[in-house]
């Protein structure tokens, strides 16, 4: 944009919708966007006018012919497309040592103002970050009060520790070190090791945001990265004293929109956790090696299922049995003459006298013959004669019986 009176200055115009953090009410927002151009800062870019509505809001700014942070590192031209200035670059290459300190420690010193301030910022990377000669300032401080998401979302909702706006202020200023120091994001969040670096301080802050262990264990804050020996040795020239009125009532506003911001990412964190964890279950069960694993389990309850039924059905068997031949024991019978069933004051029928026995052969001389057992009594009656004479029985007839011994002499 340019202004009638004063033709060669420039401004920049940025608008945008309200995005889905947006919790504060319609006249919080427009006097909080017409706030920030009285804000100033040494490290925080001027804003020139400011102003929102129901939907959207438009902020303008002085043009730097500078351009950001990211043009910077990329050795791009502030007004080249998109994706000529990012997307291909023909030369991939960090920033100085010196320049990595001077700009890490005065990022550091801007979020730890707008932290004392209660003021949400969460919206730092390269992009937002525009050079004015050896000084960073930070772009768009408006962009959480329209509640816009954040540009490394995506990165921090995935680790349930970042569930904080300093937090997630932290973890982006990981990023962005990363990008000033190898002259490209990182290839993936969590980083498990480090390209060589100019220095090992910045290995060591680089640890204390971006890897593994930090993720799990929460970001530091950014008075302790302050205390780090890559920052704590860097002298500020600029003296300029911070202003940034915020009235009480605001700040009340600001608090509660803060802690919907964060209560929204940490459910929204516990949903990518879970689904995440299905995921994985899913992925697990779905293997070839858990499909065998439970083709063997089924064999074996089946073959288990099999033999605990031939041992109930053998039960039940054995428990007929013993309740139809409980009593008095029955007279042998043969396979196809089953004993009858007992009658109450029935007497037993006498067993048909046996064959006369059989001459014994002549055993050698002085050889003693054993004793010959006695004949077993034989049923020959079939099984139909044996029921006609049960049921023509009459007791009259009986005659009294005289005990017989029809054991076999015994020659000695």
């Amino acid at each position: 944009m340019k202004i009638k009176n004063q033709p060669k200055e420039r401004l920049m115009l940025s608008w945008a919708d309200l995005g889905p953090d947006k919790y504060l009410s319609d006249k919080d927002l427009q006097y909080a966007v017409k706030l920030l151009s009285s804000c100033s800062h040494p490290y925080i870019y001027k804003i020139t006018f400011a102003t929102a509505n129901e939907s959207s809001a438009l902020v303008i700014r002085p043009f730097s012919e500078k351009g950001t942070l990211k043009d910077l590192i990329y050795k791009a031209k502030p007004k080249d497309p998109f994706l000529k200035k990012y997307c291909n670059p023909k030369k991939i290459q960090g920033l100085e040592l010196q320049q990595i300190k001077t700009y890490g420690r005065q990022i550091l010193e801007v979020l730890k103002f707008l932290h004392e301030k209660g003021f949400p910022y969460g919206h730092l990377h390269s992009a937002n970050v525009m050079l004015d000669g050896d000084t960073c300032k930070l772009l768009d401080l408006e962009n959480s009060l329209l509640g816009l998401p954040s540009f490394y979302r995506s990165y921090f909702s995935q680790f349930r520790k970042i569930n904080t706006l300093e937090g997630v202020d932290v973890h982006c200023f990981g990023h962005l070190l990363y990008e000033m120091t190898y002259g490209r994001p990182p290839d993936m969040i969590p980083v498990d090791n480090f390209p060589p670096a100019p220095s090992v301080f910045v290995v060591s802050v680089l640890e204390s945001i971006l890897t593994c262990e930090a993720m799990k264990n929460g970001m530091p804050t950014v008075s302790r990265l302050l205390q780090m020996p890559l920052f704590s040795d860097v002298l500020l020239t600029n003296s300029e004293k911070p202003q940034f009125k915020i009235p009480t009532k605001l700040k009340e506003a600001l608090k509660t929109s803060k802690e919907c911001i964060e209560k929204r990412l940490t459910e929204e964190q516990k949903l990518i956790h879970q689904h995440r964890r299905l995921t994985r279950a899913q992925s697990h069960h779905g293997s070839e090696e858990e499909k065998k694993k439970r083709k063997i389990l089924a064999r074996k309850k089946s073959k288990r299922s099999a033999y605990e039924s031939g041992e109930e059905h053998s039960a039940k068997y054995s428990n007929s049995n013993n309740s139809a031949g409980s009593g008095a024991s029955s007279p042998l019978t043969s396979p196809s003459s089953p004993t009858p069933p007992s009658t109450a004051g029935a007497l037993s029928i006498p067993p048909a006298p046996p064959p006369p026995p059989l001459p014994p052969a002549a055993p050698p001389p002085s050889a003693e013959v054993p004793a010959q057992p006695s004949p077993q009594p034989q049923v020959t009656a079939s099984r139909g004669a044996l029921l006609s004479s049960i049921q023509n029985f009459q007791k009259g007839t009986l005659k009294k019986t005289q005990t017989c011994d029809y054991s076999a002499p015994r020659i000695s």
